[in-house]
């Protein structure tokens, strides 16, 4: 994490020597000395970060350089203060020696630095000869001397130790023997812990794998790889297999001599080739031209972390990757039993607390056989030994040695991290346990902490995307959401990985978690995350080094100027997301270095002017779930805003469905040209000025339009032509009858993946047909009287339709071979809708389809049986005639139509709620009355941008 820390300053550094930030003298040679130090330090650091867990006085040397290199990361922002004063505060006798006196301060306090630095630097020097020898202690740990007799152990396991085994290896020992006689790849991928190679161990030792492949190898990849010895590796294993002298010299041949005797060794036999443990995509580019394709059936097995190597490598050579998923709760229980209690049951007493821990594994077989061996070692009799490990399971992990082994497989993931991806993963560390993480809020936090650096025609919102998508990629974290067109909604991170980064972060000072009163917090704080209760014995406690300061589940709240009076003048994350805040916080009228600030889902009714104006800096302001309905014009003051969200949904029965509170922006809302998303503005106010002011946002890449005028309609097409990098649009109209005219958009944005269209329209736009992108379509009160589908049917990515009220005729037909991709379709209120007619091969790739609102629909769409991969049919408020068509002891003989779809619903809108039934609860009563399931408030489909 020092090498993560040093890199990190390093880029910070960069804007004082493209001469953004003015240094006075004395200051600029200190600066230039610090960053020579850095990048001399730099050079070793990821060796040292690595073994610093083994090496005390390596840890200790480790901890200074993030300290110091903390300390000079603060001093920097305290400049940038002082610079800032400066300027805009005005010339006055006192603000000018309090900002000299400061100057004076900041120099000698780097000048301090710079000596601590030096210091330091030198004594790198003693650890050199150490870090050789430990590179090379490093390489045969990795190769099998610790981590890897867990590996190793896993390999010599019978199959009576193993459960949940036989299924994957069944389907394994398939692809294996069968498919294209070409060469193909065979990747097996999963978190750390998971299985992978016990699970291709048993494959590669069953009995008819063994018979059908002529020359059969398994080959380890350490972390620390070098192709030349994995290329020995291989080739002396192959020799051996074939029972052949291994040539003289091959000990120094080059890797293209190894790849080419490799080659001649295995041309014209079907062999199998098994890496174990893959890390870097090189290693595989490395190899896989030593293995020839010689169509005699060969395979090649490969395991490893990372998803997009295992599919990169198969899909090259149509084969097949194999995602090893956690054990289920059945098999979990098994082994945790097995483990645990030698082979007897687990006493009653203890169930509800081994359930608990067992929860925590998430079916990861390696957590569960080290966490039930130290089990093992309990007193069944002391349950209070057995519930304190309950509790304190990341205490546990740090410091019983049993589980070392788990943690070190577990922290080789982190350990392999390049180091812009280890603070971005650290920072997973400040959300509760089981909490699902929004991909945009991460982002938007991530950009916000300065993790994410531009890079040439990228945003950071797509560098920031490039990370997410690379730490799932590893198996890091999990998706634990995505939307209906297949975009990650939201994350989460498992239970036992959370605990050890969760200890690493406190650790290495990242941040401090305060979960209860008790309990001390470091020295100095750089981000706190507060769970459940604000730490009031802590009031006095200064904080004027901290970085962000988020709150999660507080049932009350302190306000922070009495809570931290010593202030936090350099904090650039303010998160009060949910939290039972009533006004908007004054104290943040003095965070100058303040970058996201979220009010999201709190009781805030208005934002002053005053205090939002002078927050130069801020990137992202959500205030989306609150009651604030108007913007002050000081927000206009804020040309690095990136991300502003102010809406608030409305539902009060089908009248207003779906609808949304929006804000009134300030009409020269155009000078915000940083702005990526803007949801949702109100634009029947200023005559129109607002919507020719959109047009200026042109790096706008979501934006929502409430109660559009149609007169405006041709400054508004005009302006969304100028949008190119648009990617979700939503325009409401001023009401239901009103008209959206959008027929003067020429060019449409080029890369509209969402659009949502609410009002009349006298026609569909033609350009739609054209927006081959297009993922998300919903249209609401078109009231068009033409069927749409005709124009909707051939767009090649669409996956989510929903028509609410769009069209008027008695017949709706879904056409062979159209809507390929489509997977949700939403119907509602066709008031003039008789028959819905599916025809063969037409939406084959339908998941959910939703009907409601059509009272003279009375039969079930023709065809519906042609759907077979329909996994949820919901009527909503449809007529009981309609219902009884397909109940199963009713008058109706649609009944069997509906059996392949496994969730059949029936919803109604009662009282301000929903009641839902399951197909077997009203199929006892074709009233479709009786046996509710569910009562919900929450809108059917929420209209997002």
């Amino acid at each position: 994490m020092a090498e993560s820390a040093v890199g990190f300053l390093l880029e910070r550094l960069a804007p004082v020597f493209e001469n953004k930030l003015k240094l006075f003298t004395g200051v600029q040679a200190e600066v230039i000395f610090l960053k020579g130090q850095l990048e001399l330090i730099r050079a070793f650091l990821r060796a040292a970060d690595a073994l610093e867990e083994s090496d005390e006085e390596l840890k200790v040397w480790v901890k200074q350089v993030r300290d110091v290199v903390h300390e000079a990361e603060d001093l920097l922002d305290e400049l940038e203060l002082v610079q800032v004063h400066n300027h805009t505060n005005g010339f006055s006798i006192y603000l000018s020696i309090r900002n000299m006196k400061a100057r004076y301060r900041i120099a000698h306090e780097l000048k301090s630095i710079n000596s601590r630095m030096k210091t330091i630097s030198s004594n790198r020097k003693r650890f050199l000869s150490k870090l050789d020898s430990s590179s090379e202690a490093s390489n045969s740990i990795t190769r099998g001397n610790t981590w890897h007799d867990q590996r190793g152990d896993a390999l010599l396991l019978e199959n009576t130790d193993l459960v949940g085994i036989d299924r994957p290896k069944k389907k394994l020992i398939e692809w294996l023997i069968n498919g294209c006689p070409g060469r193909s790849v065979i990747s097996v991928t999963g978190m750390g812990g998971m299985g992978k190679t016990t699970l291709v161990k048993k494959v590669y030792d069953d009995t008819e794998v063994r018979k059908h492949f002529k020359a059969c190898v398994w080959v380890t990849v350490s972390q620390s790889c070098k192709i030349e010895e994995l290329l020995k590796d291989l080739a002396q294993k192959l020799f051996s297999e074939i029972r052949r002298p291994i040539p003289e010299g091959m000990e120094s041949m080059c890797s293209d001599r190894l790849k080419m005797i490799i080659k001649e060794l295995l041309q014209g036999k079907r062999y199998l080739v098994v890496f174990g443990d893959v890390w870097h995509m090189y290693e595989w580019e490395a190899v896989k031209y030593a293995l020839p394709n010689n169509n005699c059936c060969s395979r090649i097995m490969i395991t490893t972390r990372r998803s997009d190597l295992a599919f990169t490598s198969s899909v090259e050579s149509n084969g097949k990757a194999y995602n090893l998923q956690p054990l289920k709760e059945d098999e979990a229980w098994d082994l945790f039993c097995r483990n645990t209690f030698r082979g007897d049951s687990c006493p009653s007493y203890l169930i509800d607390i081994c359930k608990y821990i067992l929860r925590k594994c998430e079916g990861l077989p390696l957590a569960i056989v080290a966490i039930s061996g130290v089990l093992a070692t309990k007193d069944k009799r002391r349950i209070d030994e057995w519930d304190m490990i309950c509790r304190t399971l990341g205490a546990e992990i740090h410091g019983n040695g049993k589980l070392d082994s788990f943690k070190t497989v577990l922290n080789l993931s982190f350990n392999d991290l390049p180091y812009h991806l280890k603070y971005c993963f650290l920072y997973l560390s400040i959300f509760p346990q089981d909490y699902l993480i929004q991909r945009m809020r991460l982002i938007r936090l991530w950009i916000a902490e300065g993790f994410i650096e531009a890079k040439e025609g990228k945003t950071k919102e797509d560098v920031a995307d490039d990370y997410l998508k690379e730490l799932l990629n590893r198996n890091l974290i999990q998706v634990a959401g995505t939307t209906s067109d297949g975009r990650v909604k939201t994350v989460r991170i498992h239970d036992l990985l959370r605990e050890i980064i969760v200890l690493k972060s406190k650790d290495q000072n990242f941040a401090s978690i305060v979960k209860e009163q008790s309990g001390a917090w470091p020295e100095k704080i750089r981000r706190l995350s507060v769970h459940g209760i604000l730490p009031y014995w802590q009031q006095h406690r200064s904080v004027s080094q901290l970085r962000s300061l988020l709150i999660f589940g507080v049932g009350e709240l302190v306000s922070l100027g009495k809570l931290f009076p010593s202030g936090f003048k350099l904090l650039s994350v303010l998160d009060y997301q949910d939290a039972p805040l009533k006004k908007f916080p004054l104290v943040v009228i003095d965070l100058y270095h303040l970058r996201y600030l979220s009010l999201r889902n709190t009781k805030v009714k208005m934002v002053p002017g005053h205090i939002i104006g002078k927050l130069h800096n801020l990137e992202t302001l959500d205030l989306k779930g609150t009651s604030v309905r108007e913007l002050p014009v000081d927000i206009l003051k804020i040309q690095k805003l990136r991300h502003l969200l102010v809406y608030q949904f409305k539902v009060k029965g089908h009248a207003q469905f779906h609808s949304k509170h929006g804000l009134k922006a300030p009409t020269e809302i155009g000078n915000l040209k940083s702005l990526q998303k803007l949801c949702f503005v109100e634009a029947n106010q200023d005559r129109g000025m607002i919507i020719r002011q959109l047009g200026e946002l042109t790096q706008l890449r979501r934006l929502g339009i409430l109660k559009l005028r149609e007169e405006d309609a041709m400054d508004f097409c005009l302006s969304i032509e100028r949008l190119t990098n648009l990617h979700a649009l939503s325009v409401a109209s001023e009401g239901e009858n009103k008209v959206i005219d959008l027929t003067f958009l020429c060019s449409p944005p080029p890369f509209l993946q969402r659009l949502y269209l609410s009002g009349r329209l006298q026609e569909l736009p033609s350009w739609i047909q054209s927006l081959h992108g297009l993922a998300r379509l919903f249209l609401k009160w078109s009231c068009l009287n033409y069927d749409p589908l005709v124009y909707l049917q051939d767009l090649p990515n669409l996956a989510h339709l929903e028509l609410l009220q769009v069209y008027n005729g008695d017949t709706l037909h879904f056409m062979c071979g159209k809507f390929k991709k489509l997977k949700v379709l939403g119907i509602d209120k066709f008031d003039g809708l008789k028959q819905v007619t599916v025809e063969k091969d037409a939406m084959p790739c339908l998941e959910r389809l939703s009907i409601g609102r059509c009272e003279l629909l009375k039969k079930i769409p023709s065809g519906i049986e042609n759907l077979t991969k329909l996994k949820v049919l919901e009527f909503f408020d449809m007529p009981d005639e309609l219902m009884k068509t397909i109940c199963p002891h009713g008058p109706g003989k649609d009944h069997c139509k509906v059996l392949h779809i496994p969730d059949v619903y029936s919803t109604y809108w009662r009282d301000g709620g929903w009641d839902v039934y399951a197909l077997d609860s009203f199929s006892r009563d074709c009233s479709a009355r009786s046996g509710t399931v569910m009562r919900s408030h929450e809108p059917r489909i929420q209209w997002k941008v």
